[in-house]
């Protein structure tokens, strides 16, 4: 008996190596359903919302680097992945979306859940086609699955239900080479003519740097930079190494930004960074990176290298440089992590977010995986969290959605067996925390801390320095330690400064799913480095009115 079309799209993404596929049942997808409950190979994750299923496709994928699955039924259920599908986008991972539709004899009659999904999901996907031929599934299957993989992006299928229960013929032999390694050969002797001549050499670290690791701090050590690596390049270096000062940007450290305006020459690898305003004007730049659309992308490269980090580096042979640029800057970052350290130090009668941060650091595995969510709680997470490189971190670091946190960490816990620990503002927390049945169901270990300040921390304070009052911000929360035990999950609320380092203590080392309600300071801000909150007030309103300028 031949295949359906539905059992020949699911066999495809087994070969394609798909160990799971995340969404929620509906008629227009329920062939494709009954297809993952034949098949044995893949497993099915029942999310509680499609945006979740997607958020947690994209994360597995980003800790695996393979082709990962969700899928959603027509009109809303389909609708709900793209969020999470521009964070994959965004990101690039794979991942492949697979969207039911109504039959196609309906199609163009404006019928119960018709959307056209082929123009819906043009702009996130790297390929989108619909299946309208039986025996044409498993080419375009195939295809799109090579497409997300080869070009670390989406692809999006869209399945008419009546499409899906069809016989289909095997027309195409299903072979999905691995991954291809991609490279240019380089001529570094411009390169080395630039750091061999340069007196402040820095060098900017992204997450292409990755498996690079030790070879970058070995240049950094011969040529004297300072390495300061972009979000994306948290928990590759340690934090503790004197070479290394931290993050740039709003995020950033106050070291890191003097480094960048005494810098003479700025070395990019792995990393389009996007904060071109920490750049200084007429800087020499050497961008390393192996997409050729990411050079020049969002600041003038005057040496571009199209090739991974490993071949740029072991085709470099520069001078050994006797003057250490980096050292500049050791009475800085140390002044740098006292003030730290005096943020995160014991409130008297309100918990500092910066202290739940520290404590998280010290206390969690040095393995762990650590997902941050968007808003306030990503400064404290890339600040106040140190690591010796030795673990993973997570941000939405791109889209910068809020409520990634809790189905990012479940995804990356399908994808991983290390602990994961989440931090989650309690805004965040609310648009996705259906998540956490997921989580239960699954009995996924997540850690989720959040950080409750009854408040959308981080746009008060942009509100604040924009010249408006607070306003709308305000968040009505339920108390989330009784939430999670309602779902059977481990659920702890702490209140008062004194009881916060013995709960987190105990609450990473409970085994299973958790959540720890933090009650933070409302009131604490997220200044950027080397700024007071009236220079941030100038600083912000700059960035506006340059924003405007460039439109005009």
């Amino acid at each position: 008996m031949a295949q359906t079309v539905a059992e020949q799209i699911i066999e495809t993404l087994v070969t394609a190596g798909v160990k799971r596929i995340y969404g929620v049942p509906g008629d227009s997808i329920d062939p494709l359903v009954d297809a993952i409950r034949k098949n044995t190979q893949i497993q099915y994750v029942q999310v509680r919302h499609e945006e979740g299923g997607a958020l947690e496709a994209a994360y597995e994928s980003r800790i695996t680097g393979e082709l990962t699955a969700c899928m959603g039924t027509s009109g809303p259920g389909s609708i709900h992945l793209l969020n999470g599908l521009y964070e994959a986008k965004m990101d690039g991972c794979s991942v492949i979306a697979l969207t039911g539709q109504v039959e196609t004899d309906l199609l163009g009659r404006d019928y119960f859940q018709e959307v056209n999904l082929n123009r819906l999901f043009e702009d996130v996907s790297v390929y989108s086609k619909q299946i309208l031929h039986p025996d044409s599934a498993d080419y375009i299957t195939w295809r799109a699955c090579k497409e997300a993989k080869v070009k670390k992006g989406v692809s999006h299928l869209t399945l008419p239900v009546d499409i899906l229960r069809m016989p289909s013929k095997t027309n195409f032999e299903i072979k999905l080479e691995s991954d291809f390694q991609v490279d240019y050969k380089i001529d570094p002797s411009a390169a080395e003519r630039a750091i061999n001549s340069s007196e402040k050499p820095v060098i900017m670290a992204g997450r292409g740097i990755k498996g690079c690791e030790e070879e970058v701090m070995a240049l950094s050590e011969k040529i004297g930079a300072p390495v300061i690596y972009a979000l994306n390049g948290k928990g590759l270096l340690s934090d503790f190494d004197d070479r290394v000062l931290g993050g740039i940007g709003l995020l950033g450290s106050k070291p890191s930004i003097s480094a960048m305006d005494g810098s003479d020459l700025i070395i990019f690898l792995g990393t389009s960074f996007p904060y071109y305003n920490f750049i200084k004007k007429g800087t020499k730049t050497i961008q390393v990176d192996i997409n050729p659309s990411n050079i020049g992308k969002r600041f003038p490269a005057t040496l571009p290298y199209v090739c991974s980090i490993k071949s740029f580096l072991s085709s470099l042979n520069t001078r050994e440089k006797s003057y250490k640029y980096y050292k500049e800057f050791q009475a800085e970052k140390k002044k740098w992590i006292e003030t730290l350290e005096q943020e995160e130090a014991q409130g008297i009668d309100k918990i500092r977010p910066q202290r739940v941060a520290r404590l998280i650091s010290d206390h969690m595995p040095d393995d762990a995986v650590v997902v941050v969510d968007t808003g306030n709680v990503t400064v404290w997470g890339m600040r106040n969290i140190r690591t010796h490189g030795n673990r993973t971190f997570l941000f939405s670091p791109w889209l910068g959605s809020m409520g990634v946190g809790i189905p990012a960490a479940v995804g990356a816990s399908f994808a991983s067996d290390k602990p994961i620990v989440a931090l989650v503002g309690d805004g965040s927390f609310a648009m996705t925390m259906m998540e956490l049945i997921t989580a239960k169901k699954y009995n996924r270990p997540i850690k989720v801390i959040v950080f409750n300040n009854s408040k959308l921390g981080m746009i008060k304070f942009e509100q604040e320095v924009m010249g408006y009052p607070e306003w709308g911000v305000d968040l009505l929360n339920p108390h989330f330690g009784k939430l999670a035990e309602s779902i059977g999950l481990y659920g702890e609320r702490v209140e008062k400064p004194g009881e916060l380092q013995d709960a987190i203590i105990r609450f990473l080392k409970h085994d299973g799913p958790g959540v720890l309600d933090v009650v933070v300071d409302p009131d604490e801000k997220p200044m950027p480095p080397k700024l007071t909150f009236s220079q941030a007030k100038g600083y912000v309103t700059s960035m506006l009115r340059e924003k405007l300028m460039s439109k005009d």
